[in-house]
């Protein structure tokens, strides 16, 4: 339910450089708190509190807590999604716009996997664009069912990559590996672990990559 502000409330700090400064604290706690305890278990109050600011900050600086919450998601999406397209692009420079399918799969892996690792800061960001696809408002909903640009450049280079399969395959395979992306977490693996009798201990990006990757591309290699 979204938080409702009493109109007499609304008194933000004059000044270009602390409203900046505001909404980057608001931005940050807000991030942090939502991926840390969900979404429909922090209110307006919680996150300026946690940023030490006004209570009216949230409105006044996004709107509304769905609206911040998409702000949020937005822009950590966004910037995943560039480092993505970006490794995809060198990899199309090394290759004469051509690239194997292995490290087609390693632009569109590698990213999610560096920002899950518990040793980066990014891992906060990581947890709230994974909530966001289990707790998110009907605004996000629509834009993780409906904006695929940022897939269709993986899709292209796969069918390019692999002519003699037939698009359809091309489109499963690729549904199928981003189950592999949502589903394999840092915070999962104690469960591996004790599945495996303490077999799959494994702590390492570079580790899990070359695991993931080896699956995949087999994936896409077979008929």
């Amino acid at each position: 339910m979204t938080d409702q502000i009493s109109p007499d409330a609304l008194e933000v700090p004059a000044g270009e450089e602390t409203h900046a400064a505001t909404k980057a604290a608001v931005f940050a706690a807000a991030e942090r708190l939502f991926a840390l305890h969900g979404f429909q278990n922090v209110s307006v109050r919680d996150i300026t509190a946690e940023a030490g600011v006004n209570l009216a900050s949230v409105n006044y600086h996004f709107g509304s807590k769905d609206a911040l919450l998409f702000e949020i998601f937005r822009r950590r999406t966004g910037e995943l999604n560039r480092e993505r397209a970006r490794m995809l692009h060198e990899a199309n420079d090394r290759h004469a716009g051509k690239p194997p399918v292995r490290e087609i799969l390693e632009a569109l892996f590698a990213p999610p996997l560096r920002w899950a690792d518990p040793a980066n800061d990014r891992r906060i960001s990581m947890q709230f664009i994974i909530r966001a696809r289990s707790e998110g408002t009907a605004q996000m909903r629509d834009a993780l069912q409906n904006d695929v640009s940022h897939l269709a450049r993986f899709a292209e280079a796969l069918k390019a990559a692999h002519p003699d399969l037939a698009q359809e395959s091309i489109y499963w395979r690729l549904h199928f590996v981003l189950g592999m992306v949502h589903n394999n977490r840092f915070v999962e693996f104690d469960r591996l672990h004790h599945l495996s009798g303490g077999l799959t201990r494994e702590g390492d990006v570079a580790g899990l990559l070359n695991r993931m990757l080896d699956f995949a591309e087999a994936g896409f290699l077979a008929p």
